[in-house]
């Protein structure tokens, strides 16, 4: 009789925000952290959940609100394009993708542009029923 095969990864994955930011340290740790307070104050009723294996923040009527993920050199905050796109303006110099914002580690994050960001995006889905991607 051979031994239960048993996933590695399905004991490493991260089940909470918490313990997703707990896998990283220094800069990237400090940045994550304040992303995820970030969000707390700025969507107190959205819950916290694990999509796709990144943190997200999920409006109580169960629709994405956004995600930020920790990468090598960044941390993404992912918004629907049409989030980002609408503070194009604003970003300048910040490196983006299609919804996403890349927050290099050991560079303030523009804490009240992404505040904005956030409200927006709850505006966007509340009002014009804009959902994730």
């Amino acid at each position: 009789m051979s031994a239960p095969v048993v996933k590695a990864d399905a004991v490493s994955k991260p089940q909470t925000i918490d313990e997703y930011i707990e896998g990283f340290d220094g800069q990237r740790r400090e940045l994550l952290d304040q992303l995820h307070a970030l969000a707390r104050q700025a969507v107190p009723d959205a819950s916290e959940a694990i999509k796709w294996g990144h943190p997200a923040w999920v409006h109580p009527s169960g629709t994405i609100l956004f995600v930020i993920s920790g990468h090598a050199k960044h941390a993404n905050f992912s918004f629907t394009p049409s989030t980002r796109e609408a503070f194009d303006a604003e970003l300048g110099d910040v490196e983006t993708g299609k919804g996403t914002v890349k927050l290099p580690y050991g560079s303030a994050a523009p804490t009240d542009l992404l505040r904005r960001m956030i409200e927006y995006r709850v505006r966007e889905f509340e009002d014009d029923g804009v959902l994730w991607k």
